[in-house]
C-alpha cells in the first residue's frame, strides 16, 4: 500500500531510536538530514540510504532525487529525519515532495517523514495551506513517556515517592533517564542534571528553542516569568515591562512547540472565558525554569533541607498532573478567591479533587475532606454543580492500577 507517513514529537522523545528500530524489520533506508545548504544536504541523503538509488548517479535537485527513487527497490521504506532542516534550506521541497506522492510515488512505496521542531512540523503537515496538508496516511505525535514506563525502565518502585520526584526532575523524556543510576537520591540526580560542572541540562531551554527555530530574547523571558510564578498574560507582561499585546505572538509559538500549555477553568470554553493561564507542563523544563534558574548561583549555599524543600515543592505540582491525567475530562478550576486541584464529571455532578504529595492517615484525609467541601459550599461553583462529592488523593496513588479510561481498578 505504502504512502506517507508523518511522525514528529519534541527533541529526546525518542524518535530516531524508535524508527530505526522499525526499519530495521523492514530493511527500510534512513538518512537523517543535516543543517547545511542544499547541495550537501542532498549529498549526505544519497549517501545516507545507499541502494535505495541507482548507482553512479548524483540528484542536484531534490526534484532529481524523488524521480531516482522511481528506479530503486520496489515497496520500499525511505525515512528522512529532521525533516525540517530540509526545508529550511529549500521551502520549495514539500511542493516537490507533494507532486512525487500525487503523481510518481512508486506502488508499495513508504516514505516517512519526522522531525523535532514542532512548529515546523505542524507548519508542514497540520496547515490547511500547506502542501502536504492531509497528504499523510498516518500522522503520529509521540509523546513523552509516562511514569509508569519511567519507573519500567529503571527498575524502580512505581509506589515509592522518591521514585516519583526522580521522575519529576526528568519527565517522559527517555535521554534523561540515562542519568538514573540505581541507588541515585533525586538530590544526587538534580546535582548532575542541572546544578554540577558541564551539567547535560544546563543549556536545555535555549538548545529546544533554538530546535523549534524561536528566536529573540522575549521568548525565554516569557518562560522564566512562567516558571517564576506569573501565569496570566498581564502578569508575564508585567515581569518584562512590556505591553499584553506585544506577547500574543510569542505565547502562541510557545504553544505551537509545546513548550508552554493553556489552561482554563473546568467547565469554561475556550472560546468564550477570559480566565486564561499559562504553565510550563514538560517536568524537567518546569524544573529549569522553576527552580534551577532563580537558585543556580545560590544553590551551593542551601541546606541539604532546603534543597530537598525544592524538589519537593516541585514534585508536588507535577504529581497533580500525575493524578489529574488519570481523567480525561478533569481540569483545574479557580474563581474570585476559591480554587481547586481539580474537577471532573460524575454522572450529572462533579467530583472534587484535593491532591497532596504525601501519605495520609485515613483521619487525616476525612479531616480535609471536610475541609474542602466547606470550601465548595462558599463558593460558585456550588451553584452551577449542586451535586458534588469530594475526594482526597494522595501519595498512595503512585501504587494504584489504572484502566485503560483512567479509572482505578
Amino acid at each position: 500500500m505504502g504512502g506517507l507517513v508523518v511522525l514528529f514529537g519534541r527533541r529526546r522523545v525518542g524518535k530516531t531510536r524508535l524508527l530505526t528500530h522499525w526499519l530495521e524489520k523492514r530493511s527500510g533506508f534512513y538518512s537523517q538530514a543535516i543543517e547545511a545548504a542544499v547541495p550537501m544536504q542532498i549529498e549526505q541523503t544519497v549517501r545516507d540510504i545507499g541502494s535505495a538509488l541507482p548507482q553512479g548517479i548524483q540528484p542536484k535537485t531534490w526534484m532529481e532525487f524523488f524521480e531516482l527513487l522511481r528506479y530503486g527497490p520496489a515497496e520500499t521504506v525511505l525515512c528522512l529525519d529532521e525533516f525540517p532542516y530540509l526545508v529550511a534550506s529549500d521551502p520549495s521541497l514539500p511542493s516537490v515532495a507533494q507532486r512525487w506522492l500525487d503523481h510518481h510515488r512508486p506502488e508499495g512505496f513508504t516514505l516517512v517523514l519526522s522531525g523535532s521542531s514542532t512548529g515546523a512540523m505542524n507548519d508542514c503537515f497540520l496547515n490547511r495551506a500547506a502542501p502536504l496538508y492531509q497528504r499523510a496516511r498516518k500522522l503520529i505525535h509521540l509523546e513523552p513517556m509516562d511514569y509508569a514506563a519511567f519507573c519500567g525502565a529503571c527498575g524502580l518502585d512505581r509506589s515509592s515517592k522518591e521514585s516519583f520526584t526522580l521522575y519529576a526532575l526528568v519527565g517522559g523524556i527517555p535521554k534523561y533517564w540515562e542519568f538514573v543510576e540505581a541507588g541515585a537520591t533525586a538530590l544526587d540526580l538534580a546535582e548532575e542534571l542541572f546544578f554540577g560542572r558541564s551539567a547535560f541540562l544546563e543549556d536545555e531551554p535555549v538548545r529546544i528553542l533554538r530546535e523549534e527555530r524561536i528566536a529573540g530574547l522575549t521568548p525565554l523571558s516569557v518562560l522564566e516569568a512562567v516558571g517564576r510564578g506569573a501565569s496570566k498574560t498581564s502578569e508575564i507582561a508585567a515581569r518584562l515591562g512590556t505591553a499584553q499585546t506585544n506577547l500574543g505572538r510569542t505565547l502562541q509559538q510557545l504553544l505551537d512547540a509545546s513548550l508552554l500549555e493553556r489552561e482554563i477553568p473546568f467547565g469554561e470554553s475556550l472560546r468564550t472565558t477570559k480566565k486564561t493561564l499559562y504553565r510550563i507542563g514538560d517536568p524537567a523544563l518546569r524544573f529549569w525554569f522553576r527552580v534551577y534558574s532563580p537558585h543556580r548561583s545560590l544553590w551551593h549555599r542551601l541546606t541539604i533541607e532546603e534543597k530537598t524543600k525544592l524538589l519537593h515543592d516541585h514534585a508536588a505540582t507535577v504529581f497533580e498532573d500525575y493524578c489529574r491525567s488519570r481523567h480525561p475530562d478533569a481540569a483545574r478550576y479557580w474563581e474570585a478567591g476559591a480554587e481547586f486541584d481539580f474537577l471532573r464529571k460524575d454522572g450529572d455532578g462533579v467530583v472534587v479533587s484535593e491532591v497532596k504529595f504525601k501519605k495520609l492517615s485515613a483521619a487525616e484525609k476525612t479531616g480535609l475532606k471536610k475541609q474542602l467541601a466547606e470550601k465548595w459550599k462558599s463558593s460558585a461553583a456550588a451553584h452551577r454543580y449542586p451535586r458534588a462529592t469530594f475526594e482526597i488523593l494522595d501519595t498512595s496513588e503512585l501504587g494504584a492500577k489504572f484502566t485503560e479510561a483512567g479509572d482505578v481498578e
